[in-house]
């Protein structure tokens, strides 16, 4: 972040916006449409992509096909019992449990409202329609969980259903949003990095220790970040189209800017 004249704190890379000789404001210098719109249309791309291959995945699944593959990768997964390690995988599935699964989503929302940020609030927001989209497939598949005559399963409370990984769905969807949102807005090196970083880890990490801990199988959490991925890009792909509409709609009011970026 920085400061823009009349002391406005600015999302970095955003510059203060003058008039055109038609009195609409150019949003080349704020925000570049042709390589955001640009980014989009790559990004709608890969989520067809990603897609694409939830579809063949969710048809495998379904089958029963993948249940060897399964097994063997949750128990050599398992093998390591090292106390500090399961601490660990415990620890990065804690936050999808209730009740920071409602808690630290909603102050995720109101971080971005606090600081003046309310199409970034709705981006966020948005994020966390992921946990929609994981009831709706679970009611569609009902795969059982893993059992624990066949694997390890921490004791936790958990549903019924196992596919898709709530967890891995909602991270994405949250956090990605979250991260993605940071990397863009965020100037210092110092706050963006650690953020980023986080998010990135959290999202990289509670695949693994999901089956780690036995509560999902290799094919829920694949499904999860196949299908967490492209409703990511979608959304991502929005928010820059609509930021674009927003900016270039804007006349030379600071003040207006502030509240509105």
């Amino acid at each position: 972040m920085r400061s823009g004249r009349s002391g406005t704190i600015w999302p970095r890379g955003i510059e203060l916006p003058h008039e055109t000789p038609t009195g609409r404001l150019s949003t080349r210098e704020v925000f570049p449409p042709r390589v955001a719109l640009a980014r989009g249309r790559r990004a709608i791309g890969v989520a067809g992509v990603a897609l694409a291959a939830f579809a063949l995945l969710f048809t495998i699944v379904k089958r029963q096909r993948s249940d060897f593959v399964d097994r063997r990768v949750t128990v050599a997964l398992q093998r390591n019992q090292q106390p500090w390690l399961r601490r660990s995988m415990q620890a990065v599935s804690w936050p999808g449990f209730a009740p920071a699964s409602a808690v630290i989503p909603a102050g995720l929302v109101g971080v971005w409202l606090a600081f003046g940020f309310p199409l970034e609030a709705a981006f966020q927001l948005a994020g966390w329609g992921t946990s929609l989209i994981s009831f709706s497939v679970k009611r569609a598949m009902r795969r059982p969980r893993p059992h624990p005559e066949h694997v390890r399963v921490s004791p936790a409370r958990l549903g019924d259903t196992s596919f898709p990984s709530g967890h891995v769905l909602n991270y994405v969807g949250i956090y990605g949003s979250f991260g993605y949102l940071a990397a863009t807005l965020i100037r210092p090196d110092r706050v963006r990095r650690p953020l980023v970083a986080l998010c990135a880890g959290l999202i990289a990490l509670v695949g693994p220790s999901r089956i780690y801990l036995g509560h999902h199988w290799l094919t829920d959490v694949t499904a999860s970040y196949l299908l967490g991925l492209s409703y990511l890009l979608g959304t991502t792909a929005l928010y820059r189209r609509a930021k674009i509409r927003l900016l270039g709609s804007f006349k030379s009011d600071p003040a207006r800017i502030a509240r509105e970026s």
